[in-house]
């Protein structure tokens, strides 16, 4: 028992390296971490499996990593197992079949190769889906994500929008971080969160000397505000976050990412 705290730091903090897309390619062709990931996906602690099955998954959005991954030694018998095994949960074992189809399907051409190079590099902050559609991810910090009950409530508001792919809760610190279509504002989804009459959303960025900041959104304003009718006022008040945030565990929803939820 005494092991499991330090393989889920480890585990994390290989994940939230591989969230970075600037360090994807890297990871991949450093010699032991793709193979560390790999003995993690035996591990006996579920959310072990699951943050490096999130990690890999990361690792395989880039393009240029897929055959590499594939023809890494116990890579795919391991995703098999994972989805094979009783006990693994449901979100688990959907995760480790997404990634399994991903690097079934991936192809070596050298076109694809430049593309996904280039692709890697960008220092935008965006997926790439299998469909090649370009998405972006945005954290939120939830105010009212207290319970299941209304996380079952956010998951109903974000369900409702279309552009939204996937998104993962957070629970310890009330976040969720939310993979969404590249044209979706992040407005869509604090007047979604907004509209359950119990929760609000503030938005989380990286500030310039790399701390956390809040972007608090504030739906528009008409006539508490005594504006023009026509008038729409979006104010954001920027709050300091600690960075020392510890690492949460997650609850993952994942749809398809080679479609958009309507």
């Amino acid at each position: 028992m005494s092991g499991e705290p330090d393989a889920l730091a480890v585990v994390n903090q290989l994940k939230d390296l591989a969230a970075d897309p600037l360090n994807r390619r890297a990871i991949v062709e450093d010699k032991g971490c793709l193979s560390g990931l790999i003995l993690f996906f035996d591990h006996p602690n579920p959310q072990v499996v699951y943050s490096a099955l999130l990690a890999v998954r990361y690792l395989a959005e880039c393009r240029a990593n897929r055959e590499k991954m594939k023809d890494e030694l116990g890579m795919m018998l391991s995703l098999q197992n994972v989805m094979q095994k009783g006990t693994s949960p449901g979100e688990t074992k959907l995760l480790a079949s997404e990634i399994y189809e991903i690097l079934q399907n991936s192809s070596s051409t050298e076109a694809e190769q430049a593309e996904a190079a280039a692709s890697c590099r960008r220092k935008a902050q965006f997926f790439l889906g299998s469909t090649n559609k370009r998405a972006k991810t945005v954290v939120l910090q939830i105010d009212g994500l207290d319970d299941s009950a209304r996380r079952s409530l956010c998951e109903e508001a974000l369900l409702k929008i279309k552009g939204v792919i996937s998104f993962t809760f957070q629970m310890a610190v009330k976040r969720c971080v939310v993979r969404i279509r590249s044209d979706l504002k992040a407005e869509a989804l604090g007047t979604a969160i907004a509209s359950t009459k119990v929760m609000k959303a503030h938005q989380v960025v990286k500030g310039e000397d790399g701390s956390e900041v809040l972007h608090f959104i504030l739906l528009p304003v008409m006539s508490c505000l005594r504006l023009s009718s026509k008038l729409r006022v979006m104010q954001f008040h920027m709050l300091r976050v600690n960075p020392a945030i510890p690492a949460p565990s997650e609850d993952l929803l994942i749809f398809p990412s080679s479609h958009d939820h309507s």
